[in-house]
């Protein structure tokens, strides 16, 4: 059992929009192919992966350090006891070899990707959904396919008027979704109210929306919008101040008593430990958003899981940022609270299965080996040029 090959290329995800921080114009990601040796219907057992919008592709670091690592290993030292299969946490060893502790920036991206990919073979070696092997390996056994997912949108764009932003909330409503986001802090405070105010006219009773400043915020803009927010009934106050300021988080919670979330910007176990020992963030209303694609992968996410259970979190309350494939795997089979979407946006790397419908807020995912990359018909296409 072996890995032949891992391919990875850089591949544009821009679009004219803008969040309070950052256009995505020259926005890219790294798609990454894991080709294996393994026989599965005829063909070789082929991995796929890619990182989360937001942190442009790491090819370089892939190239330079991280694959060379993998395919310079003895192939007996990447596969379980059994050697029926590869080893994630062995993998992921190799990967971090004669890396040092701490600065987990871009590596973290790089290493996560291709992690991603791992999985994504593991689970089409054992002919499973990756939600099932992930219940059996380390939850009760028992996945929930449904999954509560949440529209990502809102963004500022040019010509973007209120009249435009209500039609596209109402247009994620049609679609089955419940809860609808958009940007705050790329304009004034009290354009931003406006615009909040608009939206909330379009919903209904049972739907809410949530807002997110991507860590624009100083400590006295973001208490401004604290006092202002508090007026409504959010489903959240996403990431005021810079992610690892987590004293502004934690003195949040004396001028908003209501849901926040935070953490997707956050790459590593250690980093996601500080943020609940110093952010102040509260287990009974408070949302975590690590995303395993940007912060070291699925075997460092699990790590995660395991520090927030010692200090009295819930699986329950992650809803990873991202709204890709592998998170909702993970929502699955773990037990997440839901997962990010963005119907719309960075496609065709965002997104469900085809055929997959939105109902009333949930999705509920089909039985596709792996990942389920292979019922994305535009993902799939996208994927396959890279291994073909």
């Amino acid at each position: 059992m072996k890995i032949v090959e891992i391919r990875e290329k850089t591949v544009a995800i821009s679009s004219p929009i803008r969040n309070a921080y950052i256009d995505f114009s020259k926005m890219t990601l790294s798609l990454v192919a894991v080709i294996t040796d393994v026989i599965r219907d005829g063909k070789p057992v082929i991995g796929y992966g890619f990182n989360s919008n937001g942190r442009y592709g790491q090819g370089t670091l892939m190239r330079e350090r991280f694959i060379p690592r993998i395919l310079e290993a003895d192939s007996q030292d990447l596969v379980n006891d059994a050697g029926d299969n590869f080893d994630p946490d062995k993998i992921w060893a190799s990967m971090f070899t004669n890396e040092k502790p701490g600065g987990h920036g871009e590596r973290s991206v790089a290493i996560g990707t291709v992690d991603v990919a791992i999985w994504d073979a593991v689970a089409k070696i054992e002919e499973k959904p990756l939600f099932q092997l992930l219940a059996e390996r380390y939850g009760n056994g028992k996945p929930e396919r449904r999954v509560f997912v949440y529209a990502a949108g809102g963004y500022y764009y040019p010509g973007q008027d209120h009249s435009k932003l209500k039609d596209e909330m109402r247009s994620y409503i049609d679609r089955g979704y419940t809860v609808v986001k958009k940007k705050i802090g790329g304009a004034s405070l009290e354009e931003d109210l406006k615009r909040i105010d608009s939206i909330l006219s379009v919903l209904q009773d049972g739907q809410k929306l949530a807002v997110d400043a991507n860590g624009r915020f100083d400590l006295d803009t973001a208490i401004a919008y604290s006092k202002a927010l508090s007026q409504y009934d959010l489903f959240w106050y996403e990431e005021p101040g810079d992610p690892l300021d987590f004293e502004l988080q934690a003195t949040l919670r004396n001028y908003y008593d209501k849901p926040m979330a935070t953490g997707e910007d956050l790459f590593s176990m250690q980093d996601a430990r500080n943020l609940i020992r110093y952010g102040g963030l509260r287990p009974d209303r408070d949302w975590l958003q690590f995303d395993c694609a940007l912060s070291y992968g699925l075997v460092e996410y699990l790590r995660t899981l395991e520090m927030l259970r010692q200090h009295g979190w819930s699986p329950s309350r992650c809803i990873p940022h991202g709204g890709h494939q592998m998170s909702l795997n993970i929502a699955a089979g773990l037990g997440l609270g839901g997962n990010e979407s963005y119907p719309d946006l960075f496609q065709p790397y965002g997104g469900f299965p085809d055929g997959v419908k939105v109902e009333d807020g949930y999705v509920t995912l089909p039985d596709l080996p792996g990942i389920g990359f292979e019922g994305k018909r535009d993902l799939i296409e996208e994927m396959r040029k890279l291994s073909a």
